[in-house]
């Protein structure tokens, strides 16, 4: 394990270690299981950065959980552009179920605003937010986690599934950048 990594023009320092992060994800499946066991849920991974979150949540929850993946993108570099484009739509049906969106990070929440509202103009039952990070101080928008792993300051990060235009994503711990 690295304490510091280059990503193109960035240096980052290590901010979490994989086994907090797992922790963290253990945590929250079980909290999952317990409000959902009578209920057949859709789990929605958002790509690119929940599929290792998506992962490790889904390998500890029950085997008959579906799990799709939706690509939605507002990032450029280390910023948001705040306008949301739809780049892979939810390819199942959710009339009538509960869905759970597994995102990486909710920081702005603006991404995840526009996906619950579409995903509850398409019929859903119920959707649920479950995310591996919460950056409550970066907030811009009425929206609260049903489920978070750890909550962190407003610090750009990489690694586990976070990247810096493309890069890091397969960091097994999490780095923040260091100004």
């Amino acid at each position: 394990m690295q304490d510091k990594i280059r990503l193109k023009d960035r240096d980052f320092i290590l901010y979490i270690r994989e086994e907090y992060i797992v922790g963290s994800i253990a945590r929250m499946a079980a909290e999952i299981a317990l409000d959902l066991h009578d209920e057949n849920p859709l789990f929605v991974g958002i790509l690119n950065g929940a599929y290792m979150f998506a992962a490790e949540l889904m390998s500890r929850l029950s085997p008959e959980y579906e799990l799709t993946f939706a690509a939605y993108s507002s990032y450029r570099g280390i910023r948001s552009e705040g306008v949301v484009k739809e780049l892979l739509p939810v390819g199942s049906d959710v009339r009538g179920r509960t869905v759970i969106l597994l995102e990486d990070v909710i920081d702005t929440g603006l991404t995840m605003q526009y996906v619950v509202s579409k995903l509850r103009e398409a019929g859903a039952a119920d959707v649920r937010l479950a995310t591996m990070l919460f950056k409550p101080a970066a907030l811009k928008c009425d929206l609260k986690p049903n489920y978070v792993g750890l909550w962190t300051r407003n610090d750009f990060v990489v690694g586990f599934g976070l990247d810096y235009d493309g890069l890091g994503r397969a960091l097994r711990h999490i780095y923040r950048i260091n100004n």
